[in-house]
């Protein structure tokens, strides 16, 4: 996939089969969208592209109620390549794309730039200033401009739901710590990166070292409690890990913000300074205060149990 920085020197010669969104998560929703792009630019002969933004337009228009992402730009980029897309553009979202009318964006870009023969969105589409550009629009200019747009209906976790599966859904599953829910949707295990950093080394007194991972003040975390999940290591490796999600009560009463502590099942290295990601699996319960060292212990122990259980 060629990822493209918009730029006024940028035209495309031959036709294309074009989407356009924020796509955070790239749920089954975003993946039913893109694989619909990349069939129909193979059936034409055309190519296939997909158009974001290098940031949330929520970020610059509404900074106040900025959604916890599911997905660093970097994790979305590398998703999208995995869809088979041809070209990815990304256009920088400020002041002045945030004025740019509907109308110019479809004229000047899709048309101008892109040589769109097919859009293809989503049943939610919208853009532009105030959001104005909605499928009757796209409708209506699309006969004006000679392109074709087609809308994707929403897709359901399963027969019967009312809801659509969306980013919305999935920082809701997680906020419920209902991580297998969360699977379901994207398609693929909830997974958050960071750089393994120094703690107190409370685990390592007690026979559970853990590595504490920095992460993005801006992602979702799933709610705070125990969860069965996969630890994957700088070079790919994996070990199957306990997470804990908390302000771990046992020890610090008042403790303000929450941290991700992984334990990795037979494992005894260094990891320090390395940056590496957690897959949530499993929930396993939620997060409690105990009463002692012991019964902290006994419950680690039937922790790591459960998640080799599950996870062998």
């Amino acid at each position: 996939m060629e990822v493209h920085q918009f730029s006024d020197n940028l035209v495309f010669e031959t036709p294309t089969v074009v989407t356009l969104g924020t796509f955070d998560g790239l749920h089954l929703g975003h993946q039913k969208i893109i694989s619909d792009v990349v069939d129909e630019a193979v059936e034409r002969g055309a190519e296939s592209v997909v158009v974001t933004f290098d940031r949330h337009p929520a970020e610059l228009l509404r900074p106040e109620n900025v959604p916890y992402f599911l997905t660093s730009f970097e994790d979305k980029v590398s998703l999208i390549a995995d869809c088979g897309i041809d070209h990815l553009l990304v256009i920088p979202f400020d002041q002045a794309e945030s004025e740019r009318s509907a109308e110019d964006f479809v004229r000047e870009i899709l048309i101008g730039k892109l040589s769109t023969e097919l859009l293809i969105v989503g049943h939610d589409v919208h853009f532009g200033n105030n959001r104005e550009g909605n499928f009757s629009f796209l409708e209506r200019v699309a006969k004006e401009l000679d392109f074709e747009i087609r809308k994707v209906d929403p897709v359901m976790l399963s027969r019967g739901d009312s809801e659509a599966i969306s980013s919305t859904a999935i920082r809701r599953a997680l906020r419920g710590g209902e991580v297998e829910s969360a699977t379901q949707m994207l398609g693929r295990p909830y997974s958050i990166s960071g750089e393994v950093v120094y703690g107190d080394q409370r685990g390592r007194t007690i026979g559970f070292p853990t590595a504490n991972l920095v992460l993005s003040s801006d992602r979702a975390w799933p709610a705070d409690g125990v969860y069965a999940g996969v630890f994957t290591r700088t070079d790919a490796s994996e070990h199957m890990c306990a997470i804990n999600v908390g302000r771990r009560p046992t020890f610090y009463e008042h403790a303000n913000t929450s941290l991700l502590e992984a334990h990795l099942l037979d494992f005894d290295d260094d990891l320090y300074g390395e940056i590496c990601g957690v897959s949530f699996l499993y929930f396993l319960r939620s997060e409690k205060r105990f009463d002692g060292i012991d019964s902290l212990v006994e419950q680690l122990k039937d922790d790591v149990a459960k998640t080799r259980s599950l996870l062998s």
